[in-house]
């Protein structure tokens, strides 16, 4: 069993770790409801044992943002609970595993259509409440094989979509993920923080899954933006995921 609310019981499953992302690991369990009904849910934990504050930090923003996120494209959280020994993060199970497991060959050309449009629906979804993900990546996007369905998650760092100024910091302080980030994430450039660095975020995260390209090894950095047609260019430029998919739909 697992840290429990006043009103709710939980079990994760035995304690085993499905997947882990960084700086959290992920178990299945079930949440027992007032009414007495078993709801399966996803359990979040700080990998480590003695996780930093900024670590839990980040799960309690996830948490706060429950309400602006919507359980047709995003993984909902649905309790925050802490104990004396550690916290956790109870999120809604839909079903599916993180694309991340997804990467080992190259997709052939209709499936990764059919994923591309849907994540690139999900992230159009979330640019519409006015937020800005800032760690899009195989790893927090949740992909259900038998019903194509796709939910991000990883709502951490995600903020406002005001234009924010990230201000330089050491790589290893950087919050998000070097290889998808985008440079203004960095705090190197003298550009504001908006849509488009999800969006080319994005695009590295397509580029890995693309079945015309073989993928650089995860040490070659190199410029995203230069291997992107011209009309997708404009598409990013908009800031507008929609406009990606509007123009990648599958007739």
């Amino acid at each position: 069993m697992v840290p429990h609310s006043q009103n709710v019981a939980y079990s994760d499953g035995g304690s085993q770790v499905l997947w882990k992302d960084g700086e959290r690991a992920f178990h299945r369990g079930w949440r027992l409801d007032d009414d007495g009904k078993r709801r399966d849910v996803l359990i979040a934990l700080p990998a480590a044992d003695h996780p930093s504050r900024s670590s839990l930090d980040r799960l309690t923003h996830e948490y706060d943002l429950r309400d602006e996120l919507d359980s047709a494209w995003a993984v909902r959280p649905l309790e925050l609970v802490r104990d004396a020994s550690r916290t956790m993060l109870v999120l809604e199970d839909a079903g599916g595993e993180p694309l991340e497991r997804s990467l080992g060959a190259p997709m052939e050309i209709g499936p990764f259509l059919r994923l591309g449009i849907a994540i690139s629906s999900a992230l159009g979804k979330l640019h519409q409440r006015g937020l800005v993900h800032k760690d899009v990546k195989p790893a927090n996007i949740l992909l259900n094989e038998a019903t194509g369905e796709v939910r991000l998650t990883g709502f951490g760092i995600a903020s406002r979509f005001a234009r924010e100024r990230q201000s330089p910091h050491p790589p290893e302080t950087i919050a998000g993920t070097l290889a998808y980030m985008a440079p203004e994430q960095t705090g190197r450039m003298n550009r504001s923080i908006d849509s488009r660095s999800d969006l080319y975020a994005l695009g590295v995260t397509f580029y890995q899954c693309s079945p015309a390209l073989c993928r650089l090894p995860p040490s070659t950095r190199w410029n995203g933006y230069t291997a992107i047609s011209p009309s997708d260019r404009r598409c990013l430029r908009s800031g507008s995921a929609e406009s990606l998919v509007s123009s990648r739909q599958l007739s």
